[in-house]
């Protein structure tokens, strides 16, 4: 895929992690597809980590019922700590998700506000239909 197109938001996700301890910033598919990521972190390892982010935010969402039995309890973040540093995966519109990488030291209300402004702003332009196959009908 060209980098140019993959990565055509990610000037916006650079906003995100303009701030001290924030590391990376990748925007994900929910079938793990990277959409655009922040400009510190190189096109295969963003790939890779939107790979495994969307089976955190899938697991993430399986475990609803635990967190409040009987009733709709929508997936809206999951935050993963670890001995130096966070990662953060906020919903971004239908199938889209928005996931920072964070030092230890981060102010983490400041991450999670700017994410939420950031899926805010960018509306419909982070919405992700659903993935079709663009080979089918091509005679290929």
């Amino acid at each position: 895929m060209n980098d140019h197109l993959t990565n055509e938001l990610g000037w916006m996700l650079d906003e995100v992690v303009k701030m001290p301890e924030a590391r990376h910033a990748i925007l994900l598919s929910s079938d793990g597809m990277l959409r655009a990521r922040s400009a510190g972190i190189e096109r295969d390892e963003a790939e890779r980590q939107a790979a495994a982010l969307s089976g955190l935010q899938s697991i993430s969402r399986s475990t609803a019922e635990f967190a409040h039995k009987g009733q709709d309890s929508p997936w809206r973040q999951t935050l993963v700590e670890f001995a130096h540093g966070y990662v953060f995966l906020i919903a971004a519109g239908p199938g889209a998700y928005l996931a920072v990488s964070a030092t230890a030291d981060v102010d983490m209300e400041a991450v999670t506000y700017r994410m939420q402004k950031l899926v805010d702003r960018l509306g419909k332009e982070l919405t992700s239909p659903p993935r079709q196959d663009t080979w089918q009908g091509t005679g290929r």
